[in-house]
């Protein structure tokens, strides 16, 4: 049985689609910016150390940090 990849997992250009959330407190926070179960995100690209992360979500940019990102269970 493998472990659901995350948001913060991608790499740049790579697709997925949300599936639900780890952490239930900050799930509120996501879902008021969009992060809306099957939704479909890419990740675009990252700060120079790793964080944030910049994805696009429903057509608009959404900057994460990446913590937050890994809150984030796309779907298999």
């Amino acid at each position: 049985m493998s472990k659901a990849k995350t948001v913060g997992e991608l790499k740049p250009g790579e697709n997925g689609t949300i599936c639900c959330f780890t952490d239930d407190r900050l799930s509120l926070k996501l879902l008021d910016m969009g992060c809306l179960p099957g939704t479909s995100v890419q990740m675009k690209f990252s700060a120079p150390l790793g964080d944030p992360l910049c994805i696009d979500v429903d057509g608009y940019s959404l900057l994460l940090r990446k913590a937050e990102a890994h809150t984030i269970s796309l779907v298999e």
